[in-house]
């Protein structure tokens, strides 16, 4: 297809424009290159403006599933504005064009369920973590709170600020652990060491951090020598399967998710065999709304396994249970956080927008629309329930019911 005016464009995409203002009518202005276009709906001022830059871009408006918008986004085929909210919304109804038409989707998720099959090996899994994590802190720190903490945070009464969130999940976490001083507590994917600090300095835990992101080893490494806790907080660069316990507490935060359905109950037995007799653990995770695991119909789990968390995969919460007791884990607690991450993500896309002058600065024009597509489309996502977040409280299966609390009161407590 070779388009290079306003008629051309008009006459590739023409007909899919008719069909489409009879079928939806979208706000949805499409231009080649900036020129007049075709109106996808009946509007006097279009919500969204598209602008098609090549083929490419053409051709990913023929078959608009988000992965194939994303990707021409990204790769610089398509150009967008409007308001954050608008994009995503008309891209979610465009992506609607395209599930009727679902065998070629469902070819793709095959074919990714046969590779994940026979992922995620210690080196498959260092590559994916520092392809995400290694962009550079600086990138982080323009966006993410001051202690850089890069999991769903924890808005108590919805009006905390990130920073004060993102204190709170933390304390809201080891305050469900019953952390005491002395105890040893081990961090799994420990990122810039946020838990680990706290930790060792208001609960008065021995800690370890484990990661395989070199740039988080080395800040979360000057982070605790800055604050004088070497002696209570080691940041090791090592994969979780090659710790050594026993350890009274684990934390594992937001790195479930890159451990591979196939793993998980070796992922839970991992960490049954790291727990002390009388110890608790706490996995806070991404999971999937389909029931059987399954990825969303409209691509936008395949353009951030694409370009975002390479090998990355998402269990339902019955398969999380399911597994944690193939592990030799009870789960003793489930609490589930959707509302604070479609939140939290609210706050990361604002400040990513607030900074878009310096963090082209920092990384590649195809870098920051990777993370700008990102970050906003997951929050819709969290806000429309096509992902979750849970937070599961477990201790080794087995175990007389005298050892389990009566009530969740001790999560609330005084703890300010």
């Amino acid at each position: 297809m070779k388009l290079s005016t306003d008629s051309a464009l008009a006459a590739a995409l023409g007909p899919w424009a008719e069909r489409l203002r009879k079928r939806f009518d979208l706000p949805l202005l499409v231009r080649w290159k900036g020129g007049s276009g075709l109106k996808l709906g009946q509007f006097d001022t279009p919500a969204v403006i598209l602008d098609v830059l090549d083929a490419s871009g053409a051709a990913a408006l023929l078959s608009p599933t988000l992965d194939n918008l994303g990707r021409a986004y990204v790769e610089g085929h398509i150009d967008v504005q409007g308001t954050l909210q608008d994009m995503l919304n008309l891209a979610h109804r465009l992506s609607e064009v395209d599930l009727t038409s679902g065998s070629a989707g469902l070819v793709q998720r095959l074919v990714n369920k046969v590779a994940n099959a026979v992922s995620h090996t210690k080196t498959q899994d260092k590559e994916a973590i520092q392809y995400h994590y290694d962009v550079s802190n600086e990138f982080y720190a323009e966006w993410l709170d001051p202690a850089m903490v890069y999991s769903c945070a924890y808005f108590e009464h919805g009006d905390e600020t990130l920073e004060q969130a993102q204190m709170k999940k933390i304390d809201h976490i080891l305050t469900k652990l019953c952390v005491q001083p002395g105890h040893k507590l081990l961090d799994i994917g420990c990122g810039w060491g946020a838990l680990v600090i706290r930790a060792a300095q208001q609960y008065g835990a021995q800690c370890v951090g484990v990661t395989l992101s070199q740039n988080q080893f080395d800040l979360a490494t000057e982070r605790v020598k800055a604050a004088g806790l070497q002696d209570r907080v080691e940041i090791r660069m090592q994969d979780y399967r090659d710790v050594r316990g026993p350890f009274d507490r684990i934390t594992s935060v937001g790195m479930f998710e890159h451990v591979g359905l196939k793993n998980l109950p070796a992922y839970f037995k991992t960490i049954h065999d790291l727990l002390t007799p009388e110890g608790w653990a706490l996995n806070h995770g991404i999971t999937s709304t389909g029931e059987w695991n399954s990825d969303d119909s409209d691509g936008g789990a395949r353009f951030i396994n694409q370009y975002v968390f390479p090998s990355g995969e998402l269990p339902h919460i019955g398969t999380v249970l399911t597994t944690m007791q193939e592990g030799g884990l009870e789960a003793i607690d489930v609490e589930g956080l959707r509302r604070h991450y479609a939140h939290t993500l609210q706050c990361w896309s604002e400040a990513f927008e607030a900074k878009t002058e310096r963090l082209r600065q920092l990384v590649d024009e195809k870098r920051w629309r990777i993370w700008r597509i990102y970050l906003m489309g997951c929050q819709w996502a969290f806000e429309h329930d096509e992902v979750s977040i849970f937070q599961v409280l477990c201790h080794r299966a087995g175990q007389s019911a005298q050892v389990l609390p009566w009530s969740r009161g001790w999560m609330y407590g005084a703890r300010g």
